[in-house]
C-alpha cells in the first residue's frame, strides 16, 4: 500500500541502464584530400623561402592608407575572474548598455596604459 509521500511513477528501464557503447555505423574514416596535401606542400615551401627570394614585383605597392585600421583582428586572451565592483559603479556601467564587461576591460586597459607610460 503505497503511502502518499511515495513517487507513484515508474522509472525507465533506460534510466537504470549503464551508458552503452554506440554501434558501429561501418564509416571508414575520411580520406585525405590530395589537393590539401599540395596546398599545405606548397605552403611548407613557401615559408622555407627567404624573404629575398620572393619576387613581389606583380604585387602594387599600397600608398593609400586612408581608411586602414590598426589591431582591427586583434583579440586579446580572455580570462575569466571574479571581481569586487563597488555596486554603484556596476550599476553605472550597466545602465550604459549592453557590454559592460567589455566596457571596463575597456577603462581598465586605458588605465594600464596611462601607467604604463610614467613608468
Amino acid at each position: 500500500m503505497p503511502t502518499p509521500y511515495t513517487n507513484k511513477r515508474k522509472r525507465k528501464s533506460s534510466a537504470l541502464s549503464p551508458p552503452g557503447k554506440r554501434p558501429s555505423m561501418g564509416v571508414e574514416p575520411m580520406k585525405k584530400d590530395k589537393a590539401a596535401a599540395k596546398r599545405k606542400a606548397e605552403l611548407k615551401a613557401l615559408a622555407s623561402l627567404p624573404d629575398a627570394d620572393i619576387d613581389t614585383r606583380a604585387i602594387p605597392e599600397v600608398t593609400d592608407w586612408h581608411g586602414a585600421v590598426r589591431g582591427k583582428f586583434y583579440r586579446p586572451v580572455k580570462e575569466p575572474i571574479s571581481i569586487r565592483v563597488d555596486a554603484d559603479v556596476l550599476a553605472w556601467f550597466r545602465a550604459q548598455g549592453e557590454k559592460y564587461q567589455s566596457r571596463i576591460n575597456e577603462a581598465l586597459r586605458e588605465y594600464m596604459h596611462q601607467h604604463q607610460r610614467r613608468a
